[in-house]
């Protein structure tokens, strides 16, 4: 028991490196049609508009 605990909380802390990056998308305002780029929605009013990106500029296709 002594020794599975460090082990396990050395585990546990490192399953966040493996994760990936949360994707972008570009959002489109459903009042005057601008576009922004954002992980998440920016609002009520805004739809998603295409994505997934790789980069905030909303440039590079996953």
């Amino acid at each position: 028991m002594k020794i599975r605990l460090p082990l396990l909380c050395f585990a546990m802390a490192a399953l966040p490196a493996w994760a990936g990056n949360a994707a972008w998308y570009r959002w489109e305002s459903r009042i005057d049609g601008r576009l922004v780029c954002a992980q998440t929605s920016p609002g009520e009013g805004w739809h998603r508009f295409s994505g997934p990106y790789r980069d905030a500029q909303c440039r590079l296709a996953r």
